[in-house]
């Protein structure tokens, strides 16, 4: 056999290695059935439970998908109410709700648990009627929830086209017809011609009976799942007539094309061993298309470098050097004037990483403080309920310090046992002294303050001072500008100037004492770092403008927080990059709120493990910084760089939530480049007709970038319409210094920020300096 035969045979192994797979997957699901899951097949009754004293029987059933849970009551046979498994992101055993408080409080810890959805589903409360039946599907679904997490692309494309088959499949015999196919393509967002569909459906049926067996779906399969995209860089990188990459070849694919840094030939034969799935061509040392399709759609082909998906910054610098994951109105699940709060918002915005959470207290009945937005409609929780949650989930995400940022509003007796309740129930993780016991010149960093927990409020004196009185009166200026708003509307006739605050409370107050804001001058000549200063938006961005290089010099030392205008009474959000570019590090902004504003924060947090805590260029940490994001053309964070991004195809794009059935998208792209004000900017593609499933553009967009340490580049993908506004497909937002160049895949999340797997958009980048001009302006 010529070498040209072996080399063919080989990649054809590749394929045929890979449609098996997906061949087995009707097999998988039934032999995946452990004793768990049997029993959650046959389904359970149990009681759903809601906090206004709601509670009906259900019977709760595992679809034999293995990918839904369908609740039945006893009117009916049928019920349209399914969960997704893949939507579940946390169950939580016990009384971990309000509702299993208050409405379950009666039936034991263990006959509790709580689904918990992503996205904006809400959660479910069930009581099980006994410990083993609760265990049982605690411990199913947490066993469902892991395998769909652990999927790599491939599976998950697999388990998407299976599930659209099944669908497509009305009378269930695991085969397909004609109908049954083009079915399929509109399910899988494509609008291929009949011609098209009709061609795709013979060159399958090998065996000419008008209908497709597994084997001959699986021919459709590799059809349909082709990247022609790919198959034509393969090609041009190889020369003409070879269908096998080696391993030499391959390195120089990833010093020239990917920009990789250790790109030896060594790493290159590891990266063939691990992503090849023909042993042929793995003992060639080589890859075939399909090996070299699998690692472009590895994680190590991310756009988003997969270094920086762990710790890897410096932890040791003084707080006041770090970006901080901030939400604003924490306590909300939706808007701020009559929806509901719950502490279901804290375990959220606590598990996505934020590192300082809002706290709006005021007196509650029974001498009990509870938490709401003041003077409207919303509903209250418990302040003790709160803190619970906050000792429990503060550290799951991220070990890093957490910020309880208080608007205290309570009596003096209330706030006593506020204190109480902090002590108590946070214990040693509460901090109740500065470390070291020293009244410091600069902030502790984050990883001294490791597994702590510190309070921002007001404070009777300053670290210097002891007082001895239980009481004192300080200036209620903290949420000044918003007062003054609302009373322009004519909603709050008065406002005390003056609040009494308790010493108890006052003494838990360490390193984030709020004072009001009198000036940079000012600022510079008390120079205490533990003093920090709320800004609502419009007073933030004003100083950003007018004052840019002043307020980067205060913010490396002290902290300050930025918070939405009290009249956003939707809840929406303010863009965080202008208040980032003069280094503010608390850009609170509504967790619950999806947009691009929260977008763009994800984006800023997804670096450095997710942990919070994202540190500031090194130009942002001197007092003596002549940053100014107005002007930055003199200072050190200069650094002209041209971004290139060819936007080349997208995979498996999404249906828009709440098309009309059977509508296929028309799918369009835009990359907006966020920054200082010189370098805001964004471009977009032509739109594709009629085509979600495999979409190509191979277009370039061009953009200049003066400062990219502090740029973000969001990718997103609309369903253009000509008359309307584009519907949302999907996004993804990522800091520049974490785009990785050369060939890679952009993975699609939707507005709540959850992940869209299988779909993604296939680029490539490039970065380029494009000036050597210095600090100063001048050149080398």
């Amino acid at each position: 056999m010529s070498s040209d035969d072996q080399e063919q045979r080989a990649a054809q192994s590749a394929t045929s290695e890979s449609g098996k797979k997906f061949a087995g997957m009707k097999q998988q699901a039934g032999s995946q059935l452990d004793d768990n899951l049997r029993a959650m097949c046959g389904g359970t009754v149990v009681q759903k439970v809601k906090a206004n004293g709601w509670k009906k029987d259900r019977k709760m059933i595992l679809q034999q998908d293995l990918a839904t849970i369908r609740f039945q009551s006893n009117k009916f046979t049928k019920s349209k109410t399914l969960y997704p498994i893949q939507e579940i992101e946390a169950i939580r055993e016990g009384h971990q709700s309000t509702a299993l408080r208050t409405v379950a409080v009666d039936h034991p810890a263990e006959y509790c648990f709580t689904l918990a959805f992503s996205g904006s589903r809400k959660n479910l409360d069930l009581v099980a009627s006994s410990s083993q039946e609760a265990k049982i599907w605690v411990c199913g679904l947490k066993k469902l929830m892991g395998k769909y997490q652990n999927q790599n692309h491939q599976e998950c494309l697999d388990q998407w086209i299976y599930e659209m088959a099944r669908k497509a499949d009305k009378d269930k015999n695991g085969k397909m017809t004609l109908k049954e196919v083009k079915s399929l393509l509109k399910l899988m967002n494509t609008g291929a011609s009949d011609e098209y569909v009709e061609e795709l459906f013979q060159s399958s049926d090998v065996s000419n009976t008008g209908i497709l067996d597994e084997k001959e779906f699986v021919i459709l399969y590799k059809k349909l799942t082709e990247r022609k995209d790919v198959h034509t860089l393969f090609q041009r990188l190889l020369p003409k007539d070879e269908y096998l990459m080696s391993q030499q070849k391959f390195a120089s694919f990833l010093h020239d094309e990917q920009h990789e840094t250790t790109s030896s030939v060594d790493i290159a034969g590891s990266l063939i061993g691990r992503y090849e799935p023909s042993e042929a061509a793995k003992a060639k040392c080589s890859f075939t298309v399909d090996g070299f399709l699998l690692y472009l759609l590895s994680d190590e082909c991310c756009v988003f470098d997969p270094s920086m998906e762990n710790l890897c910054q410096d932890m040791r610098r003084p707080l006041a050097h770090y970006f901080i994951s901030s939400s604003h109105n924490t306590y909300l699940m939706e808007d701020q004037l009559s929806g509901p709060s719950s502490t279901e918002a804290y375990i959220r915005a606590l598990q996505k990483g934020c590192r300082c959470v809002e706290l709006d207290c005021w007196d509650g009945p029974d001498g009990e403080p509870v938490i709401y937005h003041g003077y409207t409609m919303t509903s209250k929780i418990l302040f003790h309920d709160v803190i619970k949650a906050v000792n429990k989930y503060a550290f799951e995400a991220s070990k890093y310090p957490v910020i309880l940022s208080i608007e205290n509003h309570c009596s003096l007796e209330q706030q006593k046992v506020m204190a109480q309740y902090m002590r108590n129930i946070l214990g040693e993780k509460l901090l109740t002294g500065p470390l070291g016991g020293k009244v410091p010149t600069q902030m502790p960093s984050p990883e001294e303050l490791k597994g702590r927990i510190l309070l921002k409020g007001k404070k009777l004196g300053g670290l210097e001072d002891f007082t001895e009185s239980d009481e004192g009166e300080v200036s209620n200026e903290d949420e000044a500008a918003d007062i003054e708003e609302v009373k322009k509307q004519g909603q709050l006739n008065e406002s005390k100037s003056q609040q009494k605050l308790h010493k108890d409370l006052s003494d838990l107050i360490i390193y984030c004492k709020s004072v009001h804001f009198k000036g940079f001058e000012q600022a510079a000549e008390r120079s205490k770092c533990y003093e920090m200063s709320s800004f609502v938006e419009s007073k933030a961005q004003k100083l950003c403008s007018e004052s840019g290089e002043e307020f980067v010099r205060y913010n490396a030392l002290q902290l300050s927080r930025i918070y939405p205008a009290g009249l956003r009474t939707d809840s929406s959000n303010y863009n965080p990059q202008k208040m980032w570019n003069a280094g503010c590090q608390i850009v609170a902004l509504n967790f619950q709120t999806p947009g691009c504003e929260m977008d763009l924060n994800g984006g800023r947090f997804r670096q450095n493990g997710g942990c919070g805590y994202v540190l500031k260029p090194a130009y942002m940490h001197s007092k003596e910084s002549n940053f100014n994001p107005e002007d930055p053309h003199s200072s050190e964070g200069f650094d002209p760089t041209k971004l290139t991004i060819k936007i080349i195809s997208g995979q498996q794009l999404p249906k828009c939530k709440g098309s009309k059935k059977g509508s296929i998208v028309d799918p369009q792209v835009t990359v907006e480049v966020f920054g200082v004000p010189e370098d805001n900017q964004e471009k977009q593609t032509s739109f594709i007709e009629n085509n979600g499933f495999n979409p190509f553009w191979n277009e370039i967009l061009e953009f200049n970038v003066t400062v990219p340490s502090l740029a973000m580049v969001r990718f997103l993908v609309e369903d253009y319409d000509k008359h309307f506004n584009n519907d949302f497909i999907g996004q993804y937002s990522l800091p520049l210094t974490a785009l990785k160049q050369g060939y890679r895949h952009v993975p699609l999340l939707s507005k709540d920020g959850n992940s869209l797997a299988p779909a993604f958009l296939f680029v490539c980048t490039t970065l380029v300096k494009t000036s050597s001009a210095q600090p100063g302006g001048q050149t080398m």
